[in-house]
């Protein structure tokens, strides 16, 4: 039964925040936001991110059930995108991967791991073995550059940065009430009494280890490169068994690299190590990078359980975590906006079996106030 109209309260602007504060506002919901930052989400992991949706190639180092979360969001993306006022770039164009000769080896364990995962997952698109002429005809940038490749159909990606600025600009349009600058935690609000929201929806990240204290930060560093000597097609991936790559091509020759993974919620500038790495392996795929612009060389820290697994968990009536996205944000938050849905409309979440979720639901899931405005 669709929830009758109710106020939330979002904690976090990030992209979950701003994604749920959307779709509420939508369905004709009182919805305010708050957030520690400014509407350019300064703060977010969500700024820092190449968006990826690769739920193939991310099945190497994650688990089925996110990715079907990942597939499922291949087509919810669309129909989030569209209604939207300000254009997002969207591109399904699937994801090349590509080796050096002396790393045949791992490719060759990496490519028997994803056809593997194919079997657990079937939805998902066939990987397509590439020669070096099929290589050239996929990826005309890097003919001769490579002897072999794998090509995942389906798989696409977004620009991150065009769809948090586009989210604010849907926010105002649908009459959310966002407060920037004013961080807040769910001990401020009593959902349900009088004055006070309905729900309160925490989607603060590493910003709710107060209150989850399993949470930790995972760093990464991305560097964006303006290169118009570089024309690849589409989100390309380098193996090398010690810092493997990828390269999201942007609009305009924008480029968006990144690799690392570190286990520290250290925000301080990238290392001249680490950044050396990126960049010479981000040379090694196409030299035209030598000739680009470093336009920016950005760290930050993914929000992460234990178990690298994403998780929605109800501490009180009325009050929903969502939380854990890691580094497949942008990959799976359609899922867990769809499942946090759901959970809002129903008390309980079928998609949330589909995608092995941990969903911790206290007895009593709505408010002692909109309970009989639900039955």
């Amino acid at each position: 039964m669709p929830l009758s109209p109710s106020s939330f309260a979002i904690l976090g602007a990030g992209l979950m925040g701003r994604l749920l504060a959307v779709e509420l506002a939508r369905q004709g919901h009182r919805v305010d936001i708050h957030d520690a930052g400014s509407p350019a989400a300064e703060g977010s992991a969500a700024t820092v991110a190449a968006a990826m949706l690769a739920p193939l190639a991310e099945s190497a180092i994650t688990e089925p059930g996110v990715v079907r979360m990942g597939h499922h969001a291949l087509a919810r993306w669309p129909q989030l995108l569209a209604p939207l006022a300000e254009p997002v770039f969207f591109q399904q164009a699937g994801t090349l991967i590509v080796w050096h000769r002396q790393d045949t080896a791992e490719a060759q364990r990496l490519t028997r791991q994803l056809e593997a995962n194919q079997h657990t997952v079937p939805e998902l698109p066939r990987l397509e073995k590439l020669d070096s002429d099929g290589l050239a005809q996929a990826e005309p940038t890097l003919a001769h550059r490579f002897a072999q490749g794998l090509y995942l159909s389906g798989e696409g990606q977004l620009d991150n940065r065009q769809l948090l600025a586009a989210l604010v600009v849907e926010m105002q349009r649908l009459g959310v009430r966002a407060h920037w600058h004013s961080p807040q935690s769910p001990d401020t609000f009593s959902p349900g009494a009088p004055g006070q929201p309905d729900w309160v929806l925490d989607c603060r990240g590493l910003g709710a280890k107060s209150q989850w204290s399993a949470l930790r930060g995972v760093r990464g560093e991305v560097v964006r490169i303006h290169a118009p000597d570089v024309t690849l097609q589409r989100p390309t991936r380098l193996v090398h068994p010690r810092y493997p790559i990828y390269i999201a091509p942007k609009q305009d020759h924008l480029f968006v690299i990144g690799a690392t993974e570190i286990e520290s919620d250290d925000l301080s500038p990238a290392s001249v190590r680490s950044t050396l790495e990126l960049l010479s392996a981000a040379y090694a795929v196409h030299p035209g990078f030598a000739e680009g612009r470093i336009l920016e060389l950005a760290t930050q820290c993914r929000p992460t359980l234990p178990d690298n697994l994403p998780a929605i968990r109800q501490t009180q009536p009325g009050v929903l975590e969502i939380n854990g996205l890691y580094r497949h944000g942008f990959m799976i938050a359609p899922a867990m906006l769809d499942v946090t849905l759901e959970v809002l409309n129903t008390g309980q979440s079928q998609l949330s079996q589909r995608f092995d979720l941990a969903l911790n639901l206290a007895p009593a899931t709505v408010p002692a106030t909109s309970a009989a405005a639900l039955a």
